[in-house]
């Protein structure tokens, strides 16, 4: 055991270097300044939002971007329904906004199966759609009203040609949302720093924002498209390989885009695995090395926990270790909580250390070796 204590102590350092790195990386980014309220913005923004069997959240996703402070005439609006076999489509045309538009890939696409569904149904909005510039949003997000004339004042006041926004869960009852929430915050941050900094390429679809030319100059999704995932961080790859000095973080509370938390932790479970599946297909190793870093990490950590039902020494050491992760992660975690107006999820962190560990493993191991289930299609 004195192997495996020395070999996590020393995973432990790199690990709080790395934490230390992104907490003043995250602490020095900029925060936004207000939009001016006599702003008028000029550009013209295509919002794309895939939907598959969500009946239960579009109208509520739909009525967050009926209710956005941006010129009527500068914005569109495009629903593509993946093959939903619920009421989305039916939904979605009770609307008779002009803003609001509905496409479905089942009418679009051959009947073939494909893998990366999500991605094919962004390159038709994208095909379809005329905005300068492409923002992204999922089924079950809502944002505040003025999320897009954000977006659009950072764009045309620095000239970014991808822009990766923030994204939190909204509040529910139970250990699962805490937890889940407290989890996302911390990738949330990761990210942020890591943009800010241009140590690696990281984002959420959920919020997202890139221009039309960018997205073309790079040919779109061609090269990853045989995975599922990957329709955020490996195009922001390929677009920040290309504009080096045009990739940033919109660090803004306006800006901040809220989605729903997995309901189960099966659905949980699920959704981490197919973040982690594409890992291998990286080309930023910066990214993998961080991952591979965790992953170990935590592997070490939860041998050293099961190794506590052995005696009280064992327990005791387990009990140490945790608290140094505890220690480590505690600092940014504040830092990020306070951003987004969470700390009071803050109590509950230590409690979280244990599940934490023993699911960064299982998805991790599974998102490399196995298939998951999503959206009812069970991919690679």
């Amino acid at each position: 055991m004195i192997i495996i204590y020395t070999i996590t102590l020393v995973l432990l350092t790199a690990y709080a270097i790395l934490l230390g790195y992104y907490h003043r990386s995250f602490k020095e980014v900029p925060e936004n300044d207000p939009v001016p309220n006599d702003y008028l913005p000029s550009t013209t923004i295509s919002l794309l939002i895939p939907a598959r069997n969500e009946e239960q959240k579009i109208a509520t996703c739909i009525e967050s971007v009926l209710a956005q402070n941006y010129p009527h005439e500068l914005l569109q609006c495009f629903i593509i329904d993946d093959h939903s076999d619920d009421q989305t489509s039916a939904i979605v045309l009770r609307y008779k906004d002009p803003r609001i538009r509905l496409l479905s890939l089942k009418e679009l696409l051959p009947p073939e199966a494909i893998n990366a569904y999500k991605k094919k149904a962004l390159e038709t909005g994208i095909a379809k759609s005329g905005g300068d510039l492409i923002v992204t949003t999922d089924a079950d997000c809502t944002a505040g009203t003025d999320w897009l004339r954000t977006i659009a004042h950072n764009y045309e006041k620095r000239g970014s040609v991808f822009m990766a926004g923030p994204v939190k869960m909204s509040r529910k009852k139970g250990g699962l949302f805490i937890f889940q929430s407290l989890d996302f915050l911390s990738l949330q941050g990761i990210t942020a720093a890591s943009v800010f900094k241009g140590f690696h390429s990281m984002c959420n679809g959920a919020n997202l924002a890139y221009s039309r030319k960018a997205f073309y100059s790079v040919d779109g999704f061609t090269g990853i498209d045989s995975l599922a995932s990957g329709d955020d961080m490996l195009l922001m790859h390929k677009i920040a390989k290309a504009f080096p000095a045009q990739i940033n973080y919109l660090k803004s509370c306006s800006a901040i885009v809220t989605t729903e938390p997995a309901p189960s932790v099966q659905a949980f479970l699920q959704q981490r695995i197919r973040w982690a599946s594409k890992a291998r297909a990286y080309e930023d190793k910066s990214v993998f090395l961080v991952l591979l870093l965790v992953y170990i990490m935590n592997l070490f950590l939860l041998l050293i926990i099961l190794t506590g039902v052995l005696s009280l020494q064992h327990l005791f050491w387990a009990f140490l270790f945790l608290a140094i992760k505890t220690g480590i992660e505690w600092p940014f975690m504040h830092s990020i909580t306070r951003f987004y107006q969470e700390k009071q999820l803050m109590k509950f962190f230590p409690l979280c250390q244990p599940f934490h560990i023993i699911y960064t493993v299982i998805a991790g191991s599974f998102g490399q070796i196995g298939t998951y289930e999503w959206k009812g299609r069970k991919v690679r």
